[in-house]
């Protein structure tokens, strides 16, 4: 043991956040609250990246939150826009299409890219090295938490050599995964909703060129064989393919069997098994997301089969939700009472995503004859031209009106200098507004919140759209609400942000 730091003597050191898990949730979280100037602590028990390929997708929203926090150089040569998914029976007939263009949308990014995840992470962690208030420590496995009335104490261990040390902070997130130790000692449980089912997923690395795969992924709705095919970053392919009853567990991850049950597809001469694992897919959401100074997020909060490919995703936007709520409770900025609302709003937001893929779930691993049949029928006759989701927010830290429009995540415009918006931005709020209504925006608000006349014809429009003199734009990029003419400005930043009484004597002039 350390004399220095006994175990039972906490750390002079308190950080005002301590993240457990440094895979892709706890990454963007540790780097957004960086970015908002907090001390973290970071604590990880792997010794170092994991160089399997997990996650192989996030969306444009993903994308902003990395724009964010400036990793867009380093990931412009890892990632790829990637087309749609279909839905095939078994005779090969067309019965969903999801389209996911590759041009660039209203998020300033396609709608989907490829990724390997080891690449991923090791530029978030880049990132975060060149943090002054970050500390990392991998190999570090926490087994204790003892929560005080303003900050809790952590208890790890330094694996590689067995030391016990201590640290204080004022909040701790849980981004430890589906097994979260944060989540359990919080004592919360899952809320299952029901898709449980193993199967066996094996990544590729090609031997060479094989464009008849194709860049779209599919799902084979074969009830002999439910299967998916999704093609990676580079030269990475996936196949995930149902445990069938009668699997011989010991037999269906061995190379013979991988090549004979693809062999329609791809063989020993076109590729080589990078990994192969049975996973079981699941589907549930933890019960309560805080207690007190402890939160949990990522797969700690909630898991997803993946048949819509936004379990990482899920996790970043959670990230997304929580930093800049921390760091407003941190400040002084706002009641403990806000870091409620990140469960509220979010639950419903991930719900949504969970139950996507459930259904989904249920289209792809049919295997009743009838029910296939049915389905077949069904959704044949009219091809479903599915389009990615963007739910709105549960009730929480926006105004909720107007209907449809508040709570819901914005677009990202392009400025007349041909930069983007959320560069201008960082990880703020943003007070766009009529040209008009600048000056007076501008006197309502400090230099935490960017006040920007919407010039762009673009910016006007959506404006318009919103019935909006003014619009207001968290730093998650979710829309708080808006202000319809000058005389709802003060009301509208009095309730984001409890503003001070004003003097009412200032001219005001309407805008349409």
């Amino acid at each position: 043991m350390n004399n220095k730091n006994p175990l039972n003597e906490p750390n002079p050191a308190r950080y005002d956040v301590a993240i457990v898990g440094c895979g892709p949730t706890g990454a963007v979280l540790a780097n957004l609250l960086a970015e908002c100037g907090h001390s973290v602590l970071v604590l990880e028990r792997e010794a170092g990246i994991v160089q399997l390929p997990r996650a192989i997708r996030f969306d444009a929203e993903c994308m902003r939150v990395f724009q964010s926090i400036g990793l867009l150089q380093r990931l412009k040569d890892q990632v790829s826009a990637a087309p749609g998914m279909k839905f095939v029976n078994a005779a090969g007939e067309l019965l969903i299409e999801w389209q996911r263009p590759v041009e660039l949308g209203d998020h300033g990014w396609s709608a989907c890219y490829r990724v390997h995840q080891p690449a991923l992470e090791q530029a978030l962690r880049e990132r975060l090295h060149e943090r002054p208030g970050v500390t990392l420590l991998s190999r570090h496995d926490v087994f204790a938490l003892t929560e005080h009335a303003d900050y809790v104490e952590l208890r790890y261990e330094n694996m590689r050599n067995g030391e016990l040390l201590t640290s204080q902070a004022r909040y701790v997130i849980g981004c430890d995964g589906a097994r979260s130790l944060v989540r359990r000692l919080m004592g919360s449980a899952l809320e299952d909703l029901q898709l449980h089912e193993r199967w066996l997923v094996i990544d590729f690395m090609l031997k060479r060129p094989m464009p008849a795969l194709g860049d779209y992924s599919i799902q084979y709705c074969d009830p002999q064989r439910p299967s998916t095919y999704i093609c990676g970053a580079g030269d990475r392919r996936r196949w995930e393919v149902m445990v069938m009853p009668g699997d011989d567990l010991a037999q269906i991850n061995t190379p013979a069997w991988i090549w004979e049950c693809l062999s329609r597809w791809i063989g020993p001469d076109d590729a080589e098994i990078e990994r192969c694992a049975v996973y079981m897919f699941h589907s549930v959401v933890a019960q309560q997301w805080r207690r007190a100074r402890l939160l949990i997020a990522g797969d700690a909060a909630h898991q997803t089969p993946p048949f819509m490919g936004q379990g990482m995703a899920a996790g970043i936007r959670d990230a997304a939700n929580l930093a800049w709520k921390l760091h407003a409770v941190l400040t002084g900025g706002a009641a403990e009472a806000l870091l409620d609302t990140y469960a509220s709003e979010r639950v419903p937001h991930v719900r949504e995503f969970i139950e996507g893929a459930v259904r989904f779930g249920d289209i792809i691993q049919a295997t009743d004859s009838e029910a296939v049949a049915a389905r077949d029928a069904r959704l044949s006759c009219a091809i479903d031209a599915f389009r990615t989701p963007e739910p709105a927010l549960g009730p929480g830290a926006h105004d909720g009106l107007p209907a449809g429009l508040a709570g819901q995540v914005t677009p990202q415009f392009r400025l007349a200098d041909g930069n983007l918006m959320d560069d201008l931005t960082g990880y703020r709020h943003l007070l766009l507004c009529r040209p008009e209504a600048l000056a007076l925006a501008s006197s309502l608000v400090d230099a935490s919140v960017i006040c920007r006349a919407a010039e762009e014809p673009a910016m006007l429009a959506w404006l318009e759209r919103l019935n909006a003199c003014a619009a207001l734009i968290r730093p998650d990029r979710y829309l708080y609400g808006v202000a319809s003419t000058t005389n709802d400005l003060e009301p509208l930043l009095s309730r984001a942000f409890a503003l001070p009484p004003r003097n009412h004597d200032s001219p005001r002039s309407n805008c349409a």
